[in-house]
């Protein structure tokens, strides 16, 4: 896995037709923003990304946090009677990982408590993608509601494919990378090596994802109004 790591995108660069045509395609239906190298658009805008091996960059995680809250609170805000706070995801552009990414989102769920992700066939909060890519995968946003995360077939062969799509969706929580940690913490990624297999957030990010849920939708809420 080259990238649990936190980074700014490259300008496109080319890749196969095929996997250009489908996610741009894709994307416009999703209203989520397609990988770069998969859009027909070469000066397409500068993103950031978050992935599984690397150096972190902080505010690159934040970006893709509040980029998907917003898209969250944007949603709430329009259906005041909704009780539970929902993050909706599109798997469709990722048929090979479709278990695994189901996988990660019942690990989740079952984990925290202020927020719920939920599939869905149409618009989404965000989306999934599969390719190839030699950064391997990593979670990207353009920083206006829109984001994606993006699995490298050859890294999830080396390492365990639950453990990176987990890894990945939780930079959608909130969750910044932290390489230095042991293979207990799920957002340490690949820094423990390919023999760890551990799909599951500890204690501690299962308390921060809930933290950054209470208070971070309520502050994105309050923003909404203000803008309306």
């Amino acid at each position: 896995m080259a990238s649990f790591r936190t980074r700014t995108r490259p300008k496109a660069s080319g890749r196969l037709l095929a996997l250009a045509l489908g996610l741009g395609m894709a994307s416009a239906a999703l209203g989520t923003a397609a990988p770069a190298s998969a859009q027909k658009n070469a000066e397409a805008p500068v993103r950031t990304a978050v992935g599984y091996v690397g150096v972190s960059q902080k505010a690159d995680n934040k970006a893709f946090f509040d980029a998907v809250l917003k898209s969250v609170a944007k949603r709430q805000a329009a259906q005041p009677s909704a009780q539970a706070v929902t993050v909706y995801y599109n798997a469709s552009q990722a048929p090979s990982f479709r278990s695994q990414i189901s996988s990660a989102a019942s690990i989740w769920n079952s984990s925290v408590s202020n927020v719920k992700l939920q599939a869905t066939s149409g618009s989404a909060d965000f989306a999934y993608y599969e390719g190839n890519d030699s950064r391997g995968s990593y979670a990207s946003t353009d920083g206006h509601g829109r984001g994606y995360i993006f699995l490298d077939y050859a890294q999830n062969r080396q390492y365990n494919s639950v453990r990176v799509t987990a890894h990945e969706t939780g930079h959608v929580l909130g969750l910044p990378d932290h390489y230095s940690g042991p293979c207990s913490e799920l957002m340490s990624g690949g820094g423990p090596g390919p023999s760890c297999t551990n799909p599951y957030p500890n204690s501690t990010e299962r308390s921060r994802v809930n933290q950054l849920w209470a208070y971070g939708l309520a502050q994105a809420l309050a923003q909404v109004a203000t803008t309306r």
